[in-house]
């Protein structure tokens, strides 16, 4: 940090103040306010011309702080030494160290919430651009904050949730990502619990589709199926490739679903395809993160002996003990999917 503002010092783009802290000149960085769209000309700059404070608004635009001069009512025994004198750096520079010393002088892409815009990656911007002459970052992605029913989230509002506490309601971490994902990166996320339990159906609809799959046994082979493949495979990345459109690319899941399911319907799929189809699925997840999980869920052995009697009870057509049986895995957390194949066991 101390090197960045030694040369901009000597490059006479900063400079010390009066108060003994070191700022940067704005008005030596012509492309100060790109980011933010600020049009220096027709903004009225601070009375002072600096501001030592680490985040202002675009009203009190000024030559911002580099290095804090040491105040002792202010910083008690937090300072370090430098040729400027005892002090500590401010907020910008110090990002603009990190990311010079750990990626370089050039970003691919530079990320943050829009509240960074200005004054901090507006100022990031303008002492590593002034201290390398080269671009700092090329491509800058903003995202909007998480509300809760519209309000901002807090503790003082009641409206202030964990993780730990929304799996304590019986929602899981896939859910939870699920309804994260679900909005745009640029748009507000209005959290509520409508949302999220549209997101555990969704979720819901997406797992009953990949044990469906697993159930096809037809043996001939089609190309009816590769073809649905092909197309939403298309559709998934330019979705994402057209500033990351989540929504879009989540729609190609559920169209695929649809039309695949119809497939199954009117037994026009073989097991090759649906194999297919699943493995499809599981190259999207590499980037969804959702659908398949790697830890396996045990199910209890007295669950699994409990459906093993239910078939034979079924089979010998002892449709009270069988009703029984069902109620049991029931109490236990587990529902039973009678399928064309057989049973199977998923949880509530």
């Amino acid at each position: 940090m101390i090197d960045i503002i030694v040369k901009l010092v000597d490059k006479k783009i900063a400079y010390k103040g009066s108060d003994g802290s070191i700022y940067f000149s704005i008005d030596k960085f012509k492309d100060y306010g790109k980011l933010s769209h600020l049009d220096l000309k027709s903004l009225k700059k601070g009375a002072s011309k600096r501001v030592s404070t680490d985040e202002y608004e675009k009203e009190n635009i000024s030559d911002f702080v580099l290095w804090k001069a040491y105040d002792q009512k202010r910083d008690g025994e937090i300072f370090w030494n430098s040729p400027f004198g005892k002090g500590r750096p401010g907020w910008h520079i110090e990002c603009s160290a990190m990311a010079l010393k750990l990626l370089g002088s050039n970003i691919d892409i530079h990320c943050g919430g829009v509240d960074n815009i200005f004054p901090h990656h507006e100022n990031e911007i303008a002492q590593s651009e002034s201290f390398t002459n080269e671009r700092f970052v090329l491509h800058w992605a903003h995202s909007e904050h998480l509300i809760v029913d519209g309000k901002k989230m807090s503790k003082s509002l009641g409206n202030f949730y964990t993780l730990r506490d929304l799996i304590s309601m019986d929602y899981t971490g896939r859910d939870i990502r699920y309804m994260l994902l679900n909005s745009h990166y640029r748009m507000q996320l209005n959290f509520t619990f409508e949302g999220l339990k549209a997101a555990k159906a969704s979720i819901q609809r997406i797992l009953d589709f990949v044990s469906r799959l697993k159930s096809v046994k037809e043996e001939k082979d089609g190309d009816l199926a590769y073809a649905i493949i092909k197309k939403e495979k298309t559709r998934f990345i330019e979705a994402l490739s057209d500033d990351l459109n989540i929504s879009l690319a989540l729609s190609t899941i559920f169209d695929l679903i649809r039309e695949i399911n119809h497939l199954i319907d009117d037994k026009k799929i073989s097991k090759k395809e649906a194999l297919k189809t699943i493995k499809f699925l599981k190259e999207i997840d590499k980037v969804l993160g959702f659908i398949f999980i790697d830890k396996k869920e045990d199910i209890p052995k007295l669950v699994q002996d409990a459906l093993e009697k239910r078939i034979d009870a079924r089979k010998n057509k002892n449709f009270t003990l069988a009703d029984e049986l069902r109620d049991f895995i029931f109490d236990h957390g587990y529902v039973i999917e009678d399928m064309p194949d057989g049973a199977r066991l998923k949880k509530k």
